[in-house]
This record gives C-alpha cells, sequence and structure tokens, in this order.
C-alpha cells in the first residue's frame, strides 16, 4: 500500500491506513527533541491522555535535567542525551529505573532504529534531525513530523525512501498539519495552489533602517506562537516560510509555482488549499502548537481536549497582505531556492542555521544574517542531482564558508 505522501500528488488515501498500520490501542511515541519547544508541547498532550499515547524514547542534545525530569515521570524504555559528556549523570540519576541511557549522535540513529515504538515525533531542531528522522523512515515507520530541515535539505530523498519503505509521514508543523487537513478526502482532486500564511513576525512592517539596529531579546519576541529561539529568529526573517515552502514542495509534491505565501496577521487561518475548480479550503484556530502535535499522534482519530477555543467575535477582521521580500531578503533566497533546486536549500538551510546561532550570540546583526546566506548561496558549488552523501557534503561546505564570514 502507498504512503499518505506519494507521487504523483495527491495521493492521500484514507485516514484507516495509518490506524491498520499501527494496531494499537495506545500509541507508544518516541520523541526526539524532548526538551524543545515541541517536545515539552508533546509531552503535555499525552500527560493529559494516558488512554492514547505513552512515552516509549525521550532524545535531548544538552538539557539534561529536564531530560531526567521528564524519564522520572513518563518511564520510557530508552533515552538518549546527545552531549556526551553527560552520558554518566543522566545514567546515575535514572540508575534506578528501568529506563536505558544512551548517548552521542550514533545513538539516535540506534534507538531510531528499535521497533519498540509505533511512531516517531520528530521535533530535533535543524540539519541534526536528519539522520534518525531518515533512519524512521527505513525503518517504516509512522513519523510525526516537526522537523521542517530533513525535507529542505533532503526531500527529494527522504521521500522516495518513505515511498520505498512503506513510512507514513504526518506534518506537524501548523502550516502543513492545515494543508494535511484540507486534503482529507479530496486525495483525487487535484489542487492548484496551496496558500501558506505567515503572521509576518514581531516586525511587520518595519523597513530596514529599523531592523539594522534589532536586537536578540527584541527578535524573540513572537506576536502570536510561542517557540524555541531558533524558529522564532527564523519567524522574524521570514527565513521560516521559505523553508515551509521547500518543505511542502515535498510533502505535497508541488510545483514551485504552486506555493504561495500570504501575511496573516491574526494567525487564525493557518493556512489554505485552493483546487482547480477555484473553490479554497482553509484550517482555523487560534494559534497553540499543541493542537497539531495532537492531530498528529492522534490521527487517524480527533481526541477531546480542552484548549482554548477560537470566538470569532474576538476577530472581527481578518486580515492578508504581500509579504516584503525587499525588507525580508530571507524569504526571496528561500524562493530562489526552491525554484533551483538541487543542494541549494541545503546549503541556505546550513548557512542559516550558522547565522541564526551567531546572532542568538550577539555576533552579528539581524540584517548580516541574510547577508550572511545569500553569500554562502553564491559562493558554494551547484549540485543538480546530489546523492545523500553529497547532501551532508554540502552542509559542511556551507556551515564553512558562512562561519568563516563570522570569524568564528
Amino acid at each position: 500500500m502507498m504512503p499518505i505522501f506519494k507521487c504523483p500528488f495527491p495521493k492521500i488515501i484514507t485516514y484507516f491506513y495509518v490506524a491498520q498500520k499501527l494496531k494499537v490501542n495506545i500509541k507508544r511515541i518516541a520523541i526526539f527533541g524532548s526538551t524543545g519547544s515541541i517536545g515539552t508541547q508533546a509531552l503535555e498532550v499525552i500527560r493529559a491522555n494516558p488512554q492514547w499515547f505513552e512515552v516509549e524514547i525521550l532524545t535531548a542534545q544538552t538539557n539534561d535535567d529536564l531530560l531526567v525530569k521528564q524519564a522520572l515521570e513518563f518511564k520510557p524504555n530508552a533515552v538518549v542525551i546527545g552531549d556526551e559528556a553527560k552520558y554518566q549523570k543522566v545514567k546515575n540519576a535514572l540508575a534506578l529505573t528501568e529506563t536505558k541511557v544512551f548517548s552521542g549522535e550514533a545513538a539516535l540513529e540506534e534507538v531510531a532504529d528499535f521497533d519498540t515504538y509505533d511512531m516517531m515525533l520528530a521535533g530535533i531542531v535543524g540539519f541534526a534531525g536528519l539522520k534518525p528522522t531518515l533512519k524512521a523512515v527505513q525503518k517504516g515507520k509512522v513519523i510525526g513530523l516537526a522537523n521542517k530541515e530533513t525535507l529542505v535539505v533532503a526531500g527529494d530523498i527522504v521521500m522516495q525512501q518513505a515511498a520505498e519503505n512503506n513510512a507514513t509521514i504526518i506534518p506537524v508543523d501548523s502550516e502543513h498539519s492545515a494543508i494535511f487537513q484540507c486534503l482529507v478526502g479530496e486525495y483525487k482532486n487535484p489542487i492548484e495552489k496551496i496558500i501558506l500564511t505567515a503572521s509576518g513576525g514581531p516586525f511587520l512592517g518595519k523597513k530596514p533602517n529599523f531592523l539594522v539596529n534589532v536586537k536578540r531579546d527584541h527578535a524573540l519576541q513572537h506576536p502570536n506562537w510561542s517557540m524555541g529561539a531558533k524558529i522564532s529568529i527564523d519567524s522574524a526573517t521570514l527565513m521560516n516560510k521559505g523553508l515551509e515552502m521547500i518543505e511542502a514542495k515535498w510533502l505535497f509534491d508541488l510545483k514551485p509555482e504552486q506555493v504561495q505565501v500570504v501575511i496573516h496577521p491574526q494567525s487564525v487561518i493557518h493556512s489554505m488549499v485552493q483546487f482547480t475548480d477555484g473553490s479554497i479550503k482553509a484550517q482555523m484556530g487560534l494559534p497553540d502548537m499543541k493542537l497539531p502535535i495532537q492531530y498528529a499522534m492522534a490521527f487517524p482519530k480527533r481526541i477531546q481536549n480542552n484548549f482554548p477555543r477560537l470566538d470569532f467575535r474576538k476577530y472581527p477582521v481578518l486580515g492578508f497582505e504581500e509579504p516584503d521580500v525587499k525588507t525580508f531578503r530571507n524569504l526571496a533566497l528561500a524562493t530562489e531556492a526552491l525554484f533551483k533546486g538541487g543542494n541549494v536549500p541545503c546549503v541556505l538551510n546550513a548557512a542559516n542555521e550558522i547565522a541564526v546561532w551567531a546572532f542568538l550570540r550577539n555576533r552579528i546583526g539581524f540584517l548580516d544574517m541574510t547577508a550572511i546566506v545569500e553569500k554562502t548561496m553564491q559562493n558554494t558549488a551547484f549540485i543538480e542531482k546530489p546523492t545523500l552523501q553529497e547532501y551532508f557534503d554540502s552542509d559542511a561546505e556551507a556551515r564553512n564558508f558562512a562561519a568563516s564570514l563570522i570569524n568564528l
């Protein structure tokens, strides 16, 4: 049987496929990136729904204290602490439990290869999430994908392997979850385009003479969403929306010209699908990441929750406008990468990760991030059809070049 997302678009089969595939009453969830924003909110959903979910695996990179606290509460089969220097501390803290403790990058792939979980929630931020997610794909797992960089970097390979291994990818990003929900029941109806909505971030309407003085703390203050530091900065620069465009291309097997971005400051409509008859479907709700997380984990069911409900009386006006790509040039650069393809999205992502890292440490200015990404794209060799190893090599080359611009 074909996976949910499979060429040609849109082979979304039925709600019942995943249910048949799992054949379990309680889904065993492996949360990769459990101490981050997505991971902690996923655990809130699990805590509220023990009749539906249990935790099988938890992983974190450096936050050993929170990882231990989570493990003591949820009693997973295994945990991974990425920072090997913290392995013994975690192991000692969990010595009286039955939880197995692993450490290091290779361990992420090792536990992703386990047969003991039903669904991976891929919440590791950035390029680091690619290898364990790809391992789960190769195992034919169900994957709740919150790590957009996995498809930005190597979307062709990931989706091809998903098809070959009968893996199922359910998007967790609010925008892609919205599109996914709009497409349920529409698998025989080709689309004209998808419309990704963007809040515009904390600097909507601002010009370069304002942005040149923006500091870290100001950029982290998103008006609508509560997110981790990296994605908050990406939202402020509109890079996040550019990455989502590339992710959407692979998830829904679209042509670049079928992906549109519109600014929607209220963040009530999470994204839309326009079909060939001109009809548009939209998925709406308050900006709360727990809803798309729960939807992905519970799929194909919709389960009750006590999340705040949208009251239209409080939103008398919903606005839409074109993004300002002259001021927020990251979106233009990402669009260029989307159309050019090959290893360019991989290079874009690598340079952006270095630039955001430097900005968060006050090493560069807000507008410098875009300049670093642009120069890296211009100076990294283009590969039209990269192998997986060439993606890794392109990532390393781009990171090294971007770092050289910052004198790290």
